[in-house]
């Protein structure tokens, strides 16, 4: 699969090029965005969205769906996932009310802090949060045959724990990159639900601002930089 080449190469991060005015790019590889979305609005969509969808896809049709870490990915998903749906658990950070709130308007039937147990046991689990930790306690709370998705890049260590989490029947997977179907099947659903990306506006010279703001849990939704004002985009 070419979302698994071992010679994958990422502008911004091997490649030079993230901030270039111009690029070009191989047309098998693109895809139009939907006209109900302005370029401030759609740039989450490019990969905490189409990355989110991804995980998605890997649990399947589960029905009760946990979302641990509600950020730019989460809060894009459970949109899609109520559309679907599906019932929404957010977990966020132990103690971040405004999270927890955050998750409700968009639909979750509950949330909690992430070291919490939900009210019912779920289908299925996505960590989009970089902790490792957080895999025994998600693989507690799905239910026999349940799947846990890691959808994130990076992810710290997953600790030691007791094979009966991991026992009837649970899977454990990850997610790398994104195949050109899941591009094409999430920006038609997205104008449909309609997905409502909730952005916070950054200039590029206050990058390691937005980045310090994310680790720290004090963004809502999505980070966005933009190279000028970008009110009337």
């Amino acid at each position: 699969m070419k979302n698994l080449c071992s010679r994958a190469r990422f502008t911004g991060y091997t490649l030079d090029g993230g901030y270039a005015d111009y690029t070009v790019a191989n047309a098998s590889f693109c895809f139009p965005l939907p006209d109900a979305f302005n370029d401030t609005s759609a740039a989450p969509l490019l990969c905490a969205g189409l990355i989110g969808y991804r995980s998605l896809r890997k649990t399947g049709d589960a029905q009760r769906l946990g979302l641990y870490g509600f950020g730019a990915a989460a809060h894009i998903i459970a949109q899609v996932a109520r559309f679907q749906g599906r019932e929404v658990f957010a977990f966020t950070r132990p103690g971040d009310v405004a999270a927890q709130e955050f998750a409700r308007r968009l639909g979750a039937v509950w949330a909690g802090g992430s070291e919490e147990s939900p009210p019912e046991k779920l289908d299925a689990a996505i960590i989009f949060a970089p902790a490792g930790p957080l895999v025994p306690y998600a693989l507690r709370a799905v239910e026999k045959g349940g799947t846990v998705v890691c959808g994130g890049i990076h992810m710290t260590d997953i600790p030691s724990f007791p094979y009966r989490e991991l026992w009837e029947e649970r899977t454990l997977c990850s997610v790398a990159n994104l195949t050109r179907l899941d591009a094409e099947e999430f920006f038609a659903i997205a104008p449909r639900v309609p997905v409502r990306t909730e952005i916070e506006l950054f200039r590029l010279d206050q990058a390691n601002a937005a980045l310090k703001r994310l680790r720290s849990g004090r963004l809502t939704g999505a980070a966005v930089l933009v190279p000028r004002s970008a009110e009337n985009t």
